[in-house]
């Protein structure tokens, strides 16, 4: 009993060791953001009140309404509310969107499976079925039954989206341009102009020039800079409280925040645009959810960043209510507030945790890139993987330098703090407004609660946030046209990316070949088999591509051995490699015909050609050793989900491969096969730099059939000949006498992004060599 209650105390001091070790880690990756604000929410905030005395009771009142947005947005709204709508401890807007997409058939995705529900990941009872006749079961219904309130849905996350890709331009801009503000206290205005923007500049380029070596090289710096720098402005606003106005506290009052509001009016109203500054980077919290764990991250909030930013903020304050006769803009800035002696070293670390501010939002909007690409709502680019040992730690080359140049155009336009923050308050509003509606759907919906809930989480933060959202839209002469035009451009591109992917998938379901037309043709398809295994990339999950016959038609030889491959996403963030591989069988066994889905979540990581291909073959025989869906008759006129077979990777199978290396072959001898009547379970090898080429055989076993044995012996042997890669390149046009809309969103807008966007995942890592090209004209 004493072991088993030792063993016991140790496990739960490891798990408390490994959450804690989250939480410190998640204050440089995921706090970095939120806890620049200082630098600017009372500088925006106080913008207008330059050359006045400013009446100690406005400051009390602004540090009020400081405390309570910054109390019921980040603490209650995201750390007790949304943090729980985790996708299998993923989070973010598309988190969000996949969970209502997998409780109620609302999804986007063209090529859905009923076997994708089968996915261990897809949890969809996990919290009990509703009731028939619930308001829930209703509204599920009605999303079902109406594609215009689908598309509203898909809009609205996309418009999260946007505004989060808005969101990765204008912080880095802000949080630099904040950080390096402080110059101005030590030089002359006319000297100082001529430094603060160059400096800004020169910091952002070297920043996004650094995003090629991936965070995991710094990354370890990031939680003591962030740490440094809220011990630093907690530090020196408890120095302000105590030096200047101990009774700063009494701000903290509601009391303040509503006289503010009633005495000011529409002075107070405009001041919420700067006071919402102050929960900047909230969303952070949820977006990053997935490197970290709910509890390690409300931990690092409400015992750290938490108390440090409230400290801050009441220090800001106190020195402002003793000072309050402004001559300059910079006298409500940050800096101010810092004893002199302090000054330059704060500047220091100010800027080093705006750095890692800006890394933090700069990696998420690439994550959220991907996963919209992943999607199919947005054109595909190349990602490339920056740690093997971290996940979600990618690199995303157009968007890295695009982001860069419009972070300069903003900081270089602006050159204005005020400015700047009008632009970045609208972006951030607007993606809290978004998860708060998607948020009251997902409590109906997937937590099957009272609608009175939901209603109430959205009447109190939707209120809250659609004050601060109409303050903001107010200064859109003032800079907050920015996050709009970036938001329309990228919403262009996406819905239309998106809209021209449905469009071809569905002109591919309309013009597939019926599996009567292969069997119509005889076992040997009419034409000669070469040694090889053709791979013929398509999207479709049933049928036969218009490609297959197209190239048949003009070409008078094919592959011994045919797969229809098809690479998809479903709406989880991860698919098991057990799971990944979906086999079935095209027409009679015979024809060596096979279709393989593959399916990949959201967030998962692709692989090379080389592992790829060993894992194709594997599923391919393991199938055929099963047996379970084989048919040896010729009159199979129809494929449907249930004659496909769930399949693993390499790593799950039964399979016998060595590796062709001819300076240290494996050398698999009959010795190795003694004392089995079964195939050998091994695992998959490890790809080196140098990729090593795989060689599979079959053992000779009693207990397998001998057509199964045949057939096997195929496919190792078109393995060993060679794999070819057949994809469709699709020129899309809109037909004749459709809209003028129409014709210019596919004929201009869709051909121009498909031109210039990467090909997919798998065309990307097939040798030059090993691919064909087969050209199709799609009028839609």
């Amino acid at each position: 009993m004493d072991l088993e209650g030792g063993t016991r105390r140790n496990s739960k001091i490891e798990s408390w060791k490994t959450v804690l070790t989250l939480a410190y880690q998640s204050l440089g990756v995921v706090y970095g953001d939120l806890s620049n604000s200082p630098l600017y929410v009372f500088r925006s905030t106080f913008s207008d009140e330059v050359g006045d005395a400013v009446p100690v009771d406005k400051i009390y009142g602004v540090l009020s309404l400081v405390f309570w947005t910054f109390t019921l947005v980040p603490l209650v709204k995201y750390v007790f509310i949304v943090l729980k709508a985790d996708d299998n401890g993923e989070g973010g807007t598309f988190a969000l969107y996949s969970l209502l997409c997998r409780h109620a058939r609302v999804s986007s995705l063209p090529n859905v499976q009923v076997a994708d529900e089968e996915l261990t990941e897809y949890k969809k009872d996990c919290y009990g079925v509703a009731p028939e006749r619930s308001f829930a079961s209703r509204l599920k219904s009605t999303l079902e039954k109406h594609k215009v309130l689908q598309r509203i849905l898909l809009v609205l996350a996309l418009i999260g989206t946007c505004m989060v890709i808005g969101d990765g331009v204008l912080t880095p801009a802000l949080s630099v341009f904040s950080a390096v503000s402080g110059f101005e206290l030590s030089m002359s205005r006319e000297h100082h102009r001529y430094v603060e923007v160059p400096a800004a500049c020169i910091i952002l380029i070297g920043l996004f020039a650094l995003q090629h070596y991936g965070t995991h090289r710094v990354g370890f710096l990031f939680a003591p800079i962030v740490i440094t720098w809220l011990f630093c402005i907690s530090a020196i606003g408890v120095y302000n409280i105590f030096h200047w106005n101990p009774h700063v506290y009494k701000a903290l009052s509601p009391y303040y925040a509503f006289q503010f509001l009633r005495n000011s009016q529409k002075g107070g109203w405009m001041a919420l645009g700067g006071i919402l500054l102050c929960i900047t980077g909230s969303e952070a919290m949820f977006a990053d959810l997935g490197h970290f764990s709910q509890l390690s991250i409300k931990i690092a909030f409400t015992s750290v960043v938490y108390p440090s930013l409230v400290l801050a903020y009441m220090g800001q304050a106190a020195y402002l209510s003793r000072n309050h006769v402004v001559r300059q803009e910079y006298h409500f800035g940050f800096y101010v507030s810092v004893p002199e002696k302090l000054r330059w070293p704060v500047l220091v670390i100010a800027i080093l945790a705006a750095v890692v501010g800006s890394q933090a939002i700069i990696t998420g909007t690439f994550s959220i890139i991907k996963q919209c690409s992943a999607l199919s709502c947005f054109p595909r680019v190349k990602v490339v993987h920056t740690s093997s040992k971290i996940h979600g730690q990618i690199y995303i080359p157009e968007i890295n330098w695009l982001l860069m140049l419009l972070c300069l155009a903003v900081t270089i336009g602006f050159r204005d703090t005020r400015r700047l923050g009008n632009a970045s308050g609208l972006a951030v509003i607007t993606v809290m407004l978004v998860t708060t509606c998607l948020m009251s759907l997902v409590i109906v919906l997937c937590w099957h609660q009272n609608v009175l809930l939901a209603l109430g989480f959205v009447f109190i933060f939707g209120t809250i946030e659609a004050l601060f959202f109409s303050a903001s839209l107010v200064k859109f002469l003032e800079g907050a046209w920015v996050p709009i035009v970036l938001a329309f451009v990228f919403m262009t591109v996406m819905y239309v990316w998106h809209y021209g992917t449905l469009k071809k998938y569905e002109f591919d379901v309309q013009n597939k070949v019926s599996i009567n037309w292969l069997v119509g043709i005889g076992p040997s398809i009419g034409i000669v088999r070469v040694r090889g295994v053709g791979l013929i990339h398509t999207e479709l999950v049933s049928g036969i591509p218009a490609i297959f016959s197209h190239f048949v038609t003009n070409l008078p030889a094919f592959h011994q051995v045919v797969v229809f491959l098809c690479i998809k996403h479903v709406p989880v963030p991860h698919v098991r490699p057990e799971e990944r591989f979906l086999v079935g069988r095209v027409g009679p066994r015979d024809f060596r015909l096979y279709r393989c889905i593959v399916r990949y979540g959201y967030r998962d990581v692709h692989k090379d050609d080389i592992e790829f291909e060993n894992d194709l073959i594997c599923s391919l025989a393991e199938f055929i050793k099963t047996g379970s869906t084989a048919s040896n008759s010729t009159n199979d006129e129809t494929e449907s989900d249930d004659k496909m077979a769930v399949v693993g990777t390499c790593s799950g199978h039964t399979m016998m491969m060595k590796e062709d290396n001819s300076d240290n072959a494996v050398n698999n001898n009959a010795d190795d096969l003694a004392g089995t009547s079964e195939l050998k379970e091994i695992k998959s090898p490890v790809i080196q730099p140098k990729k090593k080429r795989v060689r599979f055989f079959v053992p000779e076993s009693p207990k397998i059939d001998t057509g199964i044995m045949e057939e096997l012996e195929e496919i190792m042997e078109a393995r060993e000949a060679g794999v070819a890669y057949i994809i469709g390149q699709s020129h899309m046009r809109a037909k004749a006498g459709s809209s003028v809309l129409k014709k210019f969103g596919i004929n201009v807008v869709y051909e121009f992004l498909r031109r210039n966007s990467r090909s997919s995942s798998l065309v990307l890592s097939v040798p030059h060599q090993s691919s064909l090209e087969v050209g199709m004209m799609y009028q839609i």
